[in-house]
Parts: structure tokens; sequence; C-alpha cells
């Protein structure tokens, strides 16, 4: 599997990516974020774990619009390990029921020529 921690010293480095497998099966680049500085920009979606559980995936619109998400985020943010961040794709709703059923994808596995 590819790691799913949340290595503190990440913060806003964009050359790191995790990979993760949405409900659908579709692979995700994310970016982790270090958990003790985030703070969320408007035009990034996040997902939010314990682990490899997904515990909230949206956006500063959820969080506005929103009471019952921006409650599941706070407490999200109480127990979870690890913070990513993806660019918000046009299909945004679709991209977040997609990613609350996600899991780390598997490495690759390299085959011999």
């Amino acid at each position: 599997m590819m790691p799913s921690g949340n290595t503190h010293g990440l913060g806003g480095d964009r050359t790191n990516v995790v990979h993760w497998q949405g409900h659908s099966g579709r692979d995700y680049g994310l970016q982790p974020r270090a958990i003790d500085k985030f703070a969320m920009e408007e035009a990034e979606l996040y997902l939010i774990a314990k682990g490899s559980h997904v515990l909230w995936v949206g956006s500063t619109q959820d969080l506005v619009a929103d009471p019952m998400s921006r409650s599941r985020f706070r407490l999200a943010l109480d127990c979870a390990t690890n913070v990513f961040s993806l660019a918000a794709p046009e299909d945004r709703l679709a991209t977040i029921w997609d990613l609350e059923q996600a899991a780390p994808a598997a490495a690759p596995v390299a085959q011999a020529a």
C-alpha cells in the first residue's frame, strides 16, 4: 500500500502525492497536509482520515452551506491522523461521494520485462 500517514513536514509540499482509490475504482492523487498547520483554501477539496478510514470529505463551500457537514468536520478533526487535499474538480459532489468510500491505493507492482 502507498503510505497513508502524514509526515508533518509535508504541509504545503506539492511534490508528494499519496494515491487513494475511490469507491468507483478511480485513482486520486492527494496532497498530504500537516494537521497542526491545516488551513482550508477555497479552491481545494479535502479528505480527513484516521489511518485509512475516511472521516470527512468536503470543501469550504460545504462548511458554509451545510451545518451537518460542519459538525462532521469538527468531529473528524478531533480524531484525524491525516489530512489530504486536491484541486476541487468540476464534478465536486460526485468526487466527494467517491472519496467518502475511498481507501489507500495498493502500490503498483513492478514487472520484469
